[in-house]
């Protein structure tokens, strides 16, 4: 049965209505070589129980992080998930509610985005959060742009510890507004200053706290000279658990905080969705991207939630608008809600207290290994070690022992020889003292 009703001669009158004379016309810029000719090897049909049965020893042969030992991190992070977050978000009225454009019948929508921002700009220590954004990278390139509105510069900074991902999004976002986008090299030991390129031309820095190889750092000095010449702070915070236990960008004098909000409430999905966080100051909200839900009373004196500001190009004319996103990443916002509410502000710094406990405690097994040497003198849960051969092979072998033992930096800069034998280690709540030693044991074995 074929799902779109044409008969061949509605194909031959839309062929004809584009000059082609047939199908294949349409695929002529595929090479020869790379097209199928022949039908792919599967039966034309088979009973639900069949297709669940082969598609299940299919998935069998991936080595999922919940099962086996993972030290996986990079801006995406296992960690463990009350079962009250799938149990909320799963009921009707939040599964299958949509964009809240009537708030007289989406009071339940708007006030849990309401209560997302409220905690969004708690943890980061900033006076007003949006409604989220689609993940932390395009967080960041909104940032971006927002900063060189506001500065009306075009000279932008990308610290060597932003994490690729969001360097790349961020430029390919900005490719044709002629910014000079100033890209600094991989920041391996946490050594970076960039005192001497800020000016009074340059419209945002944005740095990465704890940055992508795991450094933490205090950018007290680094606000200052950047309120100093108008140049806005932008920092960006991958790891969103770290909020509990460290100063909040927000204190350290950030102008704009963008993150990845995946590590509360988000599994990882093989790699999305994500939700996207966006807090500044209240002087810059009218250049806020995407929307904010605000409090209100009604004509009756009761209280309410409406969108207060939406600065999207549906709402407004499209050259006033301050970003083209559509639309908010609603239920992963929920289930970061969910689950920052569960834990409370104790919870919320207790887990933070755990996560940075058993770093330390994977680091000081690690650094008994000969050849082996840990690159950090500051980190969360996650730091870099120096290996004595290519990381990407050792991971490789690994996972063939079923460890999947970090991330190698050479596969997400590959232009930097010196990040070859570097090796990106991350330990969460869910890391037990028996994966880090199988972790130990297999390195040893390796070296």
């Amino acid at each position: 049965m074929r799902y779109l009703p044409l008969t061949e001669s509605d194909r031959q009158d839309m062929l004809s209505a584009i000059g082609a004379g047939k199908i294949e016309d349409l695929f002529r810029d595929v090479p020869e070589e790379a097209r199928l000719i022949n039908k792919i090897e599967l039966p034309d049909h088979k009973s639900e129980l069949e297709v669940e049965e082969i598609i299940s020893n299919l998935s069998e042969k991936n080595i999922d992080t919940s099962g086996v030992p993972s030290f996986l991190g990079a801006g995406a992070y296992r960690h463990h998930i009350p079962a009250a977050v799938d149990h909320l978000i799963q009921r009707g009225e939040f599964l299958t509610s949509y964009t809240p454009y009537q708030p007289e019948i989406s009071q339940g929508t708007l006030q849990a985005l309401f209560e997302f921002q409220t905690q969004v700009s708690m943890i980061t220590g900033m006076e007003v959060a949006n409604a989220s954004m689609y993940d932390g990278a395009t967080a960041c390139a909104e940032a971006v742009l927002m900063a060189t509105r506001i500065t009306r510069r075009d000279k932008v900074i990308l610290s060597g510890g932003l994490h690729p991902h969001y360097k790349d999004v961020t430029e390919t976002q900005t490719r044709y507004l002629n910014l000079n986008i100033i890209n600094r090299k991989t920041d391996i030991d946490g050594s970076e200053n960039l005192d001497l390129l800020i000016d009074d031309q340059t419209a945002c820095v944005v740095v990465q706290n704890p940055n992508f190889l795991g450094h933490l750092k205090d950018l007290t000095h680094l606000s200052d000279l950047c309120n100093n010449l108008d140049v806005l702070l932008i920092v960006v915070v991958t790891e969103v658990v770290s909020l509990g236990g460290i100063i909040s960008p927000g204190e350290m004098g950030a102008d704009i905080v963008v993150g990845e909000g995946q590590s509360l409430g988000n599994p990882l999905t093989f790699g999305g969705p994500y939700v996207g966080l966006f807090a500044t100051h209240e002087k810059y909200v009218r250049q806020m991207p995407g929307r904010l839900c605000g409090q209100t009373v009604d004509n009756q004196g009761s209280r309410g939630w409406v969108l207060t500001l939406s600065t999207r190009e549906q709402h407004i004319r499209r050259e006033k608008a301050t970003s083209n996103i559509c639309t908010n990443s609603g239920l992963c916002a929920l289930s970061f809600t969910i689950h920052l509410a569960l834990l409370g502000e104790i919870g919320f710094r207790k887990l933070a207290e755990l996560n940075h406990s058993k770093a330390l405690q994977l680091a000081e097994k690690l650094s008994e290994l000969k050849g082996l040497r840990i690159i950090n003198k500051t980190y969360f849960n996650e730091f870099s070690v120096k290996l004595p051969r290519p990381a990407s092979d050792l991971v490789t072998s690994l996972a063939k022992k079923s460890i999947l033992a970090g991330v190698p930096l050479s596969r997400l800069i590959s232009d930097d020889p010196e990040l070859n034998n570097v090796l990106l280690v991350s330990a969460t709540e869910c890391t037990t003292e028996q994966d880090m030693d199988a972790l130990v044991e297999a390195l040893d074995e390796e070296f």
